[in-house]
């Protein structure tokens, strides 16, 4: 039990560490609607992983749902590249999807019933769900100029 706290621990200190690089890259190279936009193209990709994982994990019972969920993070992110508060909204929803994937895969059960969610790597969860958090903060602070 130690161990496995230790190793949530470390990937959400990855996640910081990540988000946090993202952000000062970001904030450096793009003028803030490049980077609205690169920010809601990223949320379709890191959506769209999961879809990699269920292929990846022969999950066959995860199709469906994962793929709405894409459908979903895919519309969100449209709108997210005119609505900061969209994409503020996306990387949260983005979060608590990775963290129910995360606690499925450690015996806490599922909202969507057994075997409607892909398995992730371990600790994934714990990392994205810091990682789109903080994202989701920074964009706060920014969503005044990238609204103007």
């Amino acid at each position: 039990m130690l161990a496995f706290l230790l190793i949530v621990i470390l990937y959400a200190l990855i996640g910081l560490l990540a988000a946090a690089g993202t952000i000062l890259l970001t904030g450096k190279l793009l003028v803030p609607t490049t980077e609205q936009i690169f920010y809601a193209i990223f949320l379709i990709i890191i959506a769209a992983l999961y879809l990699v994982f269920t292929a990846y994990f022969k999950v066959a019972t995860a199709w469906r749902l994962e793929a709405v969920a894409v459908v979903v993070f895919i519309a969100i992110a449209a709108l997210g590249s005119r609505l900061p508060a969209a994409l503020i909204a996306g990387y949260c929803l983005h979060g608590v999807w990775d963290l129910l994937h995360e606690l499925q895969a450690h015996g806490a059960g599922s909202v969507f019933g057994a075997g409607h969610l892909t398995s992730i790597p371990l600790a994934y969860g714990f990392f994205c769900f810091v990682f789109d958090f903080c994202l989701a903060a920074y964009f706060y602070t920014r969503r005044a100029s990238w609204s103007s």
